[in-house]
C-alpha cells in the first residue's frame, strides 16, 4: 500500500461513514414528518390549524441555526417546554443562560423516557444551541461583508451536529451511541463546545443599530442564506 492510500484511505472511509450516518438520519425523520403531517391537516385556505401544526419540515432540514431546531420540531412540546420551564427557570431582571437552556433540555429527556440516548441527544441539543449561540454573536458583530462566512458556518454547524446528536435519539443504547460517535471522532461534541469556549474568549462588539437597521440586517441574512441554498 502507498502513501497516498495510508493517508487518505483512512479518511475517506471517516467520511463515507460520516456521511451515511447523515443520510441515514434524514431519512429517520422523514417518519416523524410523515407521522405528524398526517395528524394535523393544514392545507385547507379557511380555517387554518397553525396552533397544532407540530413540524415544518423545510425548516428543520434548512435550519440555518441551531437555535430554530425547537420552534420548528415538535412545536407544540417546544413551546410547552419554553413558557412552563425555560422561562419560569429565568430569575427576574436577568437573561437566560445555559444552566436554563440544560435543565429544560434534561427534563424534555426525561418526558421523552430515562434512556442514555435520550438524555445524550437533549444534553448535546443544549450545547449545540449554545454554540449556535456564539456564532449568531459573532456574525452579528461583523460588517455585512462577513456576514456571509458566518452564515454558512451557522448552517453546516447546525447540520453536522444535529445529525451527529440525533444518533443517541434513534439507537438509545449508551454503548451502541458512544460507538457511533467514535466513528467520527467525537465531532458533534468537539465542534459544540469549541464554539462555546471561542465565544467566552472571542468577544466581539455588536454595533448599535435602530429597529429598521436591525429588521435590514436580518433581510440582509435571510438572502444571503438563500442564495447559498439554491447556488445562485
Amino acid at each position: 500500500m502507498g502513501i497516498l492510500e495510508k493517508v487518505w484511505l483512512p479518511i475517506y472511509v471517516r467520511l463515507h461513514g460520516t456521511l451515511e450516518v447523515l443520510f441515514h438520519l434524514v431519512g429517520f425523520r422523514s417518519f416523524y414528518y410523515h407521522l405528524w403531517s398526517w395528524l394535523v391537516n393544514s392545507s385547507p385556505p379557511k380555517p387554518r390549524w397553525d396552533r397544532a401544526k407540530n413540524v415544518d419540515i423545510l425548516g428543520v432540514e434548512f435550519a440555518k441555526s441551531s437555535v430554530v431546531i425547537p420552534t420548528v420540531w415538535n412545536i407544540q412540546v417546544s413551546t410547552w417546554l419554553r413558557h412552563y420551564v425555560y422561562e419560569r427557570l429565568v430569575q427576574s431582571g436577568k437573561k437566560p443562560g445555559f444552566f436554563q437552556l440544560l435543565a429544560t433540555q434534561t427534563i424534555s429527556a426525561i418526558w421523552h423516557g430515562v434512556y442514555p440516548g435520550y438524555i445524550i441527544f437533549f444534553v448535546q441539543s443544549a450545547l449545540m444551541i449554545a454554540g449556535s449561540r456564539a456564532i449568531y454573536r459573532w456574525q452579528h458583530a461583523t460588517a455585512p461583508s462577513m456576514a456571509n462566512a458566518f452564515v454558512f458556518l451557522n448552517f453546516a454547524y447546525t447540520l453536522v451536529v444535529i445529525n451527529y446528536s440525533s444518533i443517541g435519539f434513534l439507537v438509545l443504547n449508551l454503548h451502541e451511541t458512544l460507538a457511533a460517535f467514535g466513528r467520527v471522532y467525537y465531532i458533534g461534541t468537539i465542534l459544540p463546545i469549541l464554539m462555546i469556549l471561542l465565544g467566552k474568549v472571542i468577544k466581539l462588539k455588536r454595533p448599535a443599530r435602530s429597529k429598521a437597521q436591525k429588521e435590514q440586517w436580518g433581510r440582509h441574512c435571510n438572502s444571503i442564506f438563500m442564495k447559498f441554498l439554491i447556488w445562485d
